[in-house]
């Protein structure tokens, strides 16, 4: 496993500027299961349930650890079991490293399932 899970997202008042596409695209190679969008701005893993109450169950665990970290994902839950999971530093405007840590995490529980 990536050694993003044994980081501690770090507080981030807009204070440091947000990834460009390369660092991006370095800690992706982390998280190879997300994916980046063209701007480089958000990263986002899709996720196919078992069921509506397996979709939910899941996003309760995603608020734990978000809460944890005090860092929050975008959780869309459509078609009543397909999750998309958007991460963003919301702060600065784009990526940062506490999104791929938050990334690191969730993919350990949602490789689990």
């Amino acid at each position: 496993m990536s050694e993003l899970t044994e980081k501690k997202c770090q507080p981030c008042e807009g204070k440091t500027n947000a990834f460009n596409q390369e660092a991006a695209t370095h800690y992706l190679k982390q998280t190879p299961q997300w994916n980046i969008s063209g701007d480089s701005k958000i990263i986002t893993r899709n996720y196919v349930a078992k069921n509506f109450l397996a979709a939910v169950e899941l996003i309760n665990t995603i608020a734990a650890i978000a809460e944890q970290e005090n860092h929050h994902p975008d959780v869309h839950l459509t078609s009543y079991k397909n999750l998309a999971i958007d991460l963003s530093t919301h702060a600065i405007g784009g990526l940062s490293e506490n999104d791929f840590i938050l990334a690191a995490k969730i993919d350990r529980i949602l490789d689990k399932e």
